[in-house]
């Protein structure tokens, strides 16, 4: 198994050729297809290669849900309701200038890989684990690109696992 640092380098260059509008695309149709009836969405707000969310955020605010993005404050980051104007916060992504934290019923992850198992590999700050920690109920799925999909993942003991992952492919279910 190869260490964290090494496949986070490979897995982004790898992510860089896979995305496309098109496949960002079908991975928010099977979004609002999977989870629609849900009624709120903490979903990041995509920088780089990310899986796109743009679209599919407007499209959730166009259904009347609650959408609500991440802010950094003091080192651990909150789920705060959208809206604009946005700033740019920790690593130039970015968020919204202020907001009261409001947990939602699904969270939409970025992510560099995921195994079999619901396993993902971030980028190394331990944001979302932590999140998961302190919101247990929330229902985790990670967005990616099919081509992120690895056998296994290097672990450690605070990795909080993915209940579903949503790919241009279709939707794996976890737990």
């Amino acid at each position: 198994m190869t260490d964290k640092t090494t496949l986070r380098a490979r897995m982004k260059a790898l992510r860089a050729g896979l995305c496309s509008p098109e496949r960002d695309a079908a991975i928010a149709g099977y979004v609002l297809s999977a989870f629609g009836e849900e009624q709120s969405f903490f979903v990041y707000l995509s920088f780089g290669s990310e899986v796109g969310t743009e679209a599919l955020i407007r499209a959730l605010l166009a259904r009347g849900k609650t959408v609500c993005v991440p802010r950094i404050v003091g080192g651990e980051m909150c789920s705060v309701p959208y809206r604009e104007p946005l700033e740019r916060g920790k690593y130039g992504i970015l968020q919204p200038r202020e907001g009261e934290e409001k947990t939602c019923a699904v969270a939409l992850t970025p992510l560099l890989a995921w195994d079999r198992e619901g396993f993902r590999l971030g980028y190394g700050g331990g944001y979302y684990d932590r999140y998961f920690a302190a919101h247990p109920g929330v229902l985790r799925v990670g967005l990616a690109y099919a081509g992120q999909a690895v056998r296994e993942l290097p672990r450690e003991r605070t990795d909080i696992p993915l209940h579903a992952a949503v790919t241009e492919e279709g939707v794996t279910r976890f737990l």
